[in-house]
């Protein structure tokens, strides 16, 4: 009776840790006992109960199982009272150690999950410029738990390298939307902007068409074939590689004029550049100069 007010003050008031190998020696002295009790028990009614006669062995059979399985239930009672302030310690270092699991695998499964979530949407790959939580690069590195970019910037107006090297964990790919820059291996749609003041809108709309022409015209054709099989194969409306320029106005007193036309992967700045530089020696012919702002 007092092992069992034990047991059940033990589950009431919380658990208690042995104070030392006594209360170990204690319990094994008890689970002793109780086995060899419980043994002595099963014996004895068993030797009761085939000593009787019965109408069919299977009645005999079957107290002899309950006997059984009535002492396999006693003695893990027993057990349990036995050793219920060991067994509330056991279980507390339990739940304390599968929590500190799952903090400490929590991210390494994320990461995979991250990986799993690219590899098999063909997100990206080795080579892709991406931007991701305001990471913009390009990738050079893919593995389970990270990927390695190379920080293009800073804006989304330049395109040279910063000389860093980000390693970004793959779980970021399950929480932040993911912009992959690239519509194929080789090519890119690429826009930019200029403004101008609204008295020379048309002639800055003419030239910027012009340099934007003049300056893809070598490859013009290799684009349009890549892009527009890149929109059949992913079921998207025949896209335009052509160049194209339209106008915005922002503000009352400057018009934009924006670009957008295919370019080498890697020649986007050689290519603005080159442009830019088109539009401007066609734009002083036209004598407004002095129309171009800065934005």
């Amino acid at each position: 009776m007092e092992r069992i007010e034990g047991f059940l003050d033990g589950w009431v008031g919380g658990a208690q840790v042995p104070t030392g190998n006594g209360v170990v020696v204690e319990n094994l002295v008890y689970t002793l006992v109780l086995v060899a009790v419980l043994l002595a028990g099963y014996h004895v009614w068993v030797r009761a109960i085939r000593s009787l006669q019965w109408q069919a062995p299977e009645v005999r059979k079957r107290w002899v199982v309950m006997v059984r399985n009535t002492s396999i239930l006693a003695l893990l009672l027993g057990l349990v009272v036995i050793w219920a302030q060991e067994l509330q310690t056991l279980a507390l270092s339990l739940v304390a150690i599968s929590l500190a699991l799952v903090v400490a695998v929590k991210e390494l499964l994320l990461c995979v999950g991250g990986e799993i979530l690219r590899s098999s949407t063909r997100l990206f790959t080795v080579g892709s410029r991406i931007e991701v939580n305001g990471i913009r690069g390009d990738v050079t590195d893919l593995n389970l738990l990270t990927t390695t970019v190379v920080e293009v910037g800073p804006g989304h107006a330049a395109h040279h390298y910063t000389g860093r090297v980000v390693l970004l964990p793959n779980s970021l790919f399950l929480f932040h939307p993911v912009y992959n820059e690239r519509v194929t291996s080789d090519y890119r749609l690429h826009t930019f902007n200029v403004f101008v003041r609204p008295e020379g809108w048309a002639e800055a709309e003419r030239c910027m068409r012009t340099a934007a022409r003049e300056a893809c015209q070598d490859y013009l054709d290799q684009a349009r074939s890549l892009i527009e099989s890149l929109g059949a194969r992913e079921g998207l409306d025949r896209p335009t590689a052509d160049p194209q320029v339209s106008l915005g106005m922002p503000e009352p007193d400057r018009v934009r004029v924006i670009v957008r036309l295919p370019v080498p992967v890697r020649r986007k700045q050689v290519v603005e550049q080159q442009i830019l530089h088109r539009f401007f020696e066609l734009f002083e012919q036209t004598g407004y100069l002095k129309a171009p702002l800065a934005p």
